[in-house]
């Protein structure tokens, strides 16, 4: 049975990479065996256009047609959730494809602009809901600087339906769940490893890039902290850190590297990474992602 909307954003959102062709051109049909791997091990919600998906590397145009070829892939099977983001006009325009192209949300990036005031982005935010046609918005906060007041007035507006919280700060978390409407839902937006600490203060579910490799070891996580077991969710996550610890390495910019270097050592080539994420990964980091596929016989 497919997950409603509210069902999925407390399981686990799985940023989906964007594969690449020889030619570098994007080629979204190289997604349909590890979408289908995904599901089949239950992932509550791809979601496409996301960091893990190169958002920043893509052009408007390309972000335009990874969700309506997402879209067709996922075939209703579990709600989508589309990426959006950068100048607003780009982001508007994106917002109208993925309504189009059967999105069950969207995720507002997080402005990179070097410019950027909290009543800027709520404004930013009010044009992209104007252009969303009353689809929920989640919003994917990456830096809780831009201070309480400001995330209450954001979480505020019709139509966001709660924030994947990206900031390694949950005592702020705790701050400003406490601090918004309660039928905002907060989900850990730092993957597994940080995903007990955010559970802790009332986060639910947490994003994952894991799952284009290992879906299987992910869902176990989930299924560990939403049963309170907190030990056996860190056990499982101690088994998958090495694999976290190598795509954190370059200051993050290994982070989508480690990602599509073990689903080409799998035999799901999804093409290279584009710059300025690094690439391939280095001789000693190589070694280490083998000895992490090797030791947990993924396949």
């Amino acid at each position: 049975m497919t997950l409603t909307l509210d069902q999925a954003l407390t399981g686990i959102s799985g940023i989906l990479v964007t594969p690449y062709d020889d030619n570098g051109d994007i080629a979204p049909a190289r997604l349909a065996p590890i979408l289908d791997r995904a599901l089949a091990a239950g992932l509550h919600m791809p979601v496409v256009n996301g960091n893990t998906g190169e958002f920043y590397a893509l052009t408007t145009e390309e972000a335009g047609t990874m969700v309506r070829a997402v879209a067709e892939l996922v075939a209703g099977r579990a709600p989508l959730l589309a990426g959006i983001g950068r100048g607003v006009r780009d982001a508007i325009a994106l917002a109208k494809v993925s309504v189009q192209a059967g999105a069950a949300g969207l995720m507002v990036h997080q402005p990179p602009d070097p410019f950027v005031s909290p009543r800027g982005i709520l404004d930013y935010l009010k044009a992209i809901a104007d252009a969303a046609d009353g689809l929920p918005i989640m919003l994917y906060l990456r830096n809780d600087g831009i201070g309480i007041r400001a995330i209450v007035d954001l979480c505020s507006l019709p139509g966001v339906k709660g924030v994947k919280w990206a900031t390694p700060n949950p005592l702020k978390l705790a701050e400003a769940k406490a601090a918004c409407d309660p039928a905002i839902v907060w989900v850990g937006g730092l993957a597994e490893v940080w995903a007990p600490a955010f559970y802790a203060v009332g986060a639910r579910g947490f994003t994952s890039g894991l799952i284009n490799v290992w879906p299987e070891r992910s869902l176990a996580i989930h299924a560990a902290l939403e049963a309170g077991k907190f030990a056996q969710a860190n056990d499982l996550i101690a088994g998958m850190k090495a694999f976290e610890d190598i795509r954190a390495e370059e200051m993050n910019g290994t982070n989508v590297t480690g990602v599509k270097a073990a689903l080409l050592a799998l035999g799901r080539d999804c093409g290279p990474t584009r710059p300025p994420s690094a690439w391939p990964l280095t001789a000693a980091q190589q070694v280490r992602l083998d000895a992490f596929i090797t030791q947990n016989k993924l396949t």
